[in-house]
């Protein structure tokens, strides 16, 4: 018996019309282990969401030094580090580089996404355990920080959640980018009109990019996310700083602040002690310093008398998904298979 891979089509009412006329049809790449086709079973799912400028599909990309999902995931169940279990692939990219996996005006309702159509749809139409004992949450970086605020936002949805690396403590992890953005933006104008401009001409397939690009696009991308404005007349989001001092503006950072995971542990402490796994890992080199957000994160959890399994390794942010080694088997033994 072989693991089989199944591309969906999925067309979601949530997503129609949303601001960035992204597209609302999208694809949801579904992993099937291998006694699926057989056994008439039901299994338990894993809802594996991407990292900022990332999407389903990059997960079952091909490597000639590494695995990809389909193949880690065989392996596993293969040498019994896993039980068998269902994992889907969404698709949540936005022309901004990603979502955050919340609901914005600026970018939009991807948190319901998730929650209202592709958790229903993949129980709809497969043999899963439906029930939030059987559902974990898990994502690198901007997926493990969508996997922080959905689990503690949605625990009847997804009981078990996991965290690589996640985006949180966020005057350590985005505010050290603010004071350059000004200086990096001015290669395109002045003020404002310069933002406008670097997303009017530069979030393209055209290459090779600049050097600066990534930086501008981070900052832009958690902007539309955390602090959206449609009534902006040159874009649809506030930045948390002044364009050209880049002076942090209270009452716009105020708004960041409001989804920072770990300024929302006491906020949401009922709904944390009602998950059967939190799992919370990053490197100690982590080069957006998410290392340090790891460990506040814990230690609100701690304060707050919720359980955690917190782990640390020798590496940084980038190509860490042999940690799905270490989170997968966890997350299977704490599982509910009935």
């Amino acid at each position: 018996m072989k693991s089989e891979v199944r591309v969906l089509d999925h067309t979601s009412k949530v997503l129609e019309n949303n601001p960035l006329k992204d597209p609302h049809n999208r694809k949801v790449i579904v992993y099937l282990p291998p006694s699926y086709g057989s056994s008439g079973k039901r299994y338990p799912v894993v809802h594996l969401i991407a990292g900022f400028t990332g999407f389903g599909a990059l997960s079952m990309n091909l490597s000639p030094y590494n695995e990809n999902i389909q193949q880690r995931l065989d392996r596993l169940i293969k040498t019994g580090k896993i039980m068998e279990m269902i994992v889907v692939l969404p698709d949540c990219f936005t022309k901004y580089g990603g979502s955050q996996y919340v609901n914005s005006a600026a970018t939009g309702r991807y948190e319901d996404y998730i929650i209202k159509e592709i958790v229903p749809f993949i129980d709809q139409n497969f043999r899963t355990i439906p029930k939030a004992a059987s559902r974990c949450i898990i994502g690198k970086s901007s997926g493990g920080y969508g996997a922080m605020w959905l689990a503690m936002r949605h625990p009847d949805v997804f009981g078990l959640m996991a965290t690589h690396s996640g985006d949180s403590a966020f005057e350590y992890c985005y505010m050290e980018h603010f004071a350059e953005f000004p200086i990096l933006i001015e290669k395109y104008g002045k003020g404002h009109k310069a933002v406008q401009k670097f997303i009017k001409t530069q979030i393209n397939t055209n290459q090779p990019k600049g050097s600066d690009f990534h930086n501008i696009i981070n900052t832009i991308g958690m902007s539309a996310c955390y602090s959206p404005n449609p009534k902006r007349k040159e874009y649809n989001f506030d930045l948390p700083f002044d364009i050209y001092t880049g002076e942090i503006i209270p009452e716009v950072w105020k708004k960041w602040l409001n989804f920072d995971p770990v300024r929302q542990v006491k906020k949401y402490k009922n709904n944390l002690k009602k998950l059967k796994l939190i799992y919370v890992d990053c490197g100690i080199k982590d080069e957006f310093k998410l290392q340090a957000g790891a460990r506040i994160y814990c230690e609100k959890l701690k304060e707050n008398g919720i359980k955690y399994t917190h782990l640390e390794f020798n590496g940084g942010h980038m190509n860490v998904q042999y940690r799905y080694d270490t989170s997968f088997p966890i997350i299977s033994k704490h599982f509910s298979y009935k």
